[in-house]
């Protein structure tokens, strides 16, 4: 009698830690032979190793579970409890956010990644924008730049071209400047080139290996532009089920810091296909001079004066929300 208690007790025990372990869900439609991927599993497993085991990760790449631009409602909804979201897939549903896509703000993207987080997050406007789900973290790229089948060189070499755009924002520059956005997610860009219906891409350069795109595109101006500041969010029910303990262990990979850092792996591995592409004498690379450089900076204007039109019209007022940005920009030591 006394084997069958402590035999039942054993299974109770097991039975108990089995129970205690949750599993997240956890969707994003890079590919996974991305650097992200990478990133995004080492993040996962800290998550794991913070809890004991009590947290674990499936992590679906590849746009398995949902289209790109459906990240948001995917994690909002619980069809994931966690998703990688580009909130600029989905124009003029995040005005504020949109502030992060408008060219020459800041100049590398770990360091970008903790200041937005700073300005978006712990400076409320995530709450505002994005309140029906957990705002994790941020993940932008390096600045990227414009990648073309043809010479592009000032501004005006857009015009009559069909560009596929990083986001939103970037659409309404390309536009501004006589061209037309071709807006598919940045898995379909390289279609769009070989199948003539992009002429030039903006992507960091990483893309050129992660989205096999260096043997479509021949062309790169090397002047760095904008960035796409990729987000995590997590399903609120997802986040409000767990146990105070682990919602610590989730808070604490959901820090300013943790933006910085898992964006780190990607910039690294863009500098390094930036350099391939430079030593690579079937691509050419174009420096622009500083003459051309103040007609990039000089075109970017009908584009912010959009964008506070649309934060007015969204109820904020543009100036506020521009000067909280860029003084966490310029507190990180990365306004451009």
């Amino acid at each position: 009698m006394t084997r069958l208690l402590i035999l039942a007790a054993a299974l109770a025990a097991t039975t108990s830690v089995a129970s205690a372990q949750t599993t997240l869900r956890l969707s994003h439609w890079l590919p996974a032979t991305h650097p992200m991927h990478d990133s995004i599993v080492a993040w996962g497993k800290s998550i794991e190793e913070a809890s004991g085991g009590e947290l674990t990760m499936e992590i679906y790449p590849a746009q398995q579970l949902g289209a790109a631009p459906d990240h948001y409602d995917m994690a909002r909804d619980g069809i994931v409890d966690i998703g990688y979201v580009n909130p600029g897939y989905t124009a003029g549903r995040f005005p504020i956010y949109e502030l992060t896509g408008v060219p020459f703000q800041a100049n590398d993207g770990p360091k970008a990644g903790k200041a937005i987080h700073e300005f978006y997050k712990n400076g409320g406007y995530a709450e505002k924008e994005m309140g029906d789900v957990y705002f994790c973290l941020v993940n932008p790229h390096n600045p990227g730049r414009f990648h073309a089948n043809a010479p592009i060189k000032v501004p005006a070499d857009v015009k009559g071209k069909s560009v596929r755009p990083a986001h939103a924002t970037m659409a309404r520059y390309i536009n501004s400047l006589g061209g037309t956005s071709v807006q598919v997610p940045a898995p379909e860009a390289r279609d769009a080139i070989s199948k003539g219906t992009a002429d030039a891409v903006t992507f960091p350069y990483e893309a050129m290996k992660s989205f096999k795109m260096a043997d479509v595109v021949k062309f790169h101006n090397d002047l760095p532009l904008y960035l796409s500041s990729q987000v995590m969010l997590i399903n609120q029910n997802s986040y409000d089920g767990l146990s105070d303990t682990l919602k610590t262990v989730i808070d604490d990979h959901c820090t300013p810091e943790w933006s910085e850092k898992i964006s780190e792996g990607w910039s690294t591995y863009d500098n390094e296909v930036r350099q391939e592409i430079l030593n690579d004498s079937s691509h050419e690379v174009y420096e622009p001079t500083a003459e051309e450089v103040t007609l990039w900076r000089e075109s970017v204007g009908p584009v912010m004066d959009a964008w506070k039109a649309d934060a007015e019209k969204a109820g904020f007022d543009p100036d506020t929300v521009l000067a909280d940005y860029e003084k966490a920009l310029e507190a990180n030591g990365v306004k451009y």
